[in-house]
């Protein structure tokens, strides 16, 4: 399919969210570019990827939905890279032209956190494709984590499997920083997935293989609990689509605590967004290993949508807490949660 990124091709960076006007992420973003002018692609920078006057975002909401929308418009770009993620995408949203977006060329980008308020949107409505994965900075570390290389591949189209990397970084292990801007993830914790299936009773952990299947849907929870509601998302719609499919959900946290998950879930749920699921994705919160008034970050998602009767895997390399899975929005998931996990997507 011609979404994917060739040889050769050319690469938009964004600021939809916030830019790269600040360290470590200046230099990182810099490093990114030359890598990637080495690797023989072709760079064209929106106007407010150095920017950083807007409120929880780079400029103004107009002017970064303008670049956004004129930047995905272009013949001349083949794919997006969002610089970052940040506070209020959502009021981007607001100001884009989606009967343009919507009518134009199919086209991959790639970020996360903040950037679903696009790509949530650009998937339900619009039957768009999106990569869920690293932030443009990212690609400036030295040297590249495997989760990293993945991106690339799958935003080529050279690879359709991802699988789980085995070790992590936790919120406090992180070298990246203003004196090194470019320092790679420092993954040293080996904590492994968690599994759920619903029994005749109750949701118990089990330590056999789960696998299921789906159209990929999902982002960041406190995203998509800001989405619920408005015009901007239409996951009802998606599940009735592709209901011969089902639907493969995928969720993260950043700022949320665990009671912050469960309600968020909470409303999603009651909302229907659930629609014709298959499984869940649930990536490691940043708020890992919180616990408050006898509430977990598992009983925060387990106890809200567990009687779907569906594999549940939880503590995924998904989201805010390195590395992460890059995963294709839109695209057709066959799910293998053995000791990790693997996931391979076709469109």
């Amino acid at each position: 399919m011609g979404i994917f990124l060739q040889d050769g091709g050319t690469i938009g960076f964004v600021a939809p969210s916030f830019g790269c006007n600040i360290e470590p992420y200046r230099t990182a973003f810099d490093n990114a570019l030359e890598k990637f002018r080495k690797m023989g692609f072709r760079t064209v920078l929106g106007p407010n990827c150095y920017r950083g006057d807007g409120i929880g975002i780079s400029a103004p909401p107009e002017e970064c939905a303008a670049e956004l929308t004129e930047m995905f418009l272009r013949g001349d770009i083949d794919a997006l890279m969002a610089c970052g993620g940040g506070e209020l995408m959502c009021e981007t949203i607001a100001k884009m032209d989606w009967e343009r977006i919507r009518a134009g060329r199919k086209k991959l980008l790639i970020g996360y956190s903040d950037i679903t308020n696009f790509l949530f949107p650009y998937v339900t409505k619009c039957d768009g494709c999106g990569i869920y994965g690293p932030s443009a900075a990212a690609f400036g570390m030295e040297p590249w984590h495997p989760c990293i290389a993945d991106a690339i591949a799958l935003m080529q189209g050279k690879i359709d499997t991802v699988r789980s990397y085995g070790a992590w970084e936790g919120i406090t292990d992180g070298k990246k920083d203003v004196e090194h801007p470019l320092a790679p993830y420092n993954c040293v914790q080996t904590a492994g997935i968690r599994k759920y299936i619903n029994s005749s009773t109750s949701v118990e952990q089990t330590e056999g293989t789960l696998c299921f299947e789906g159209r990929l849907v999902g982002g960041c929870l406190d995203c998509l609990q800001v989405l619920c509601g408005t015009p901007y998302a239409d996951p009802v719609g998606y599940a009735e689509r592709y209901s011969d499919e089902g639907i493969v959900w995928f969720i993260e946290s950043c700022d949320l605590t665990v009671f912050g998950i469960r309600r968020a879930l909470w409303q999603l749920r009651n909302a229907g967004w659930f629609r014709n699921v298959k499984g869940f994705l649930i990536g490691r919160p940043l708020c890992y290993g919180q616990e408050m008034m006898g509430l977990d970050q598992y009983r925060a998602v387990i106890d809200v949508i567990g009687d779907f009767g569906v594999p549940i895997v939880m503590d995924a390399d998904i989201g805010h807490l390195a590395p992460q899975m890059p995963l294709l929005l839109g695209s057709h998931a066959s799910v293998t949660a053995a000791e990790g996990l693997t996931i391979t997507m076709r469109i």
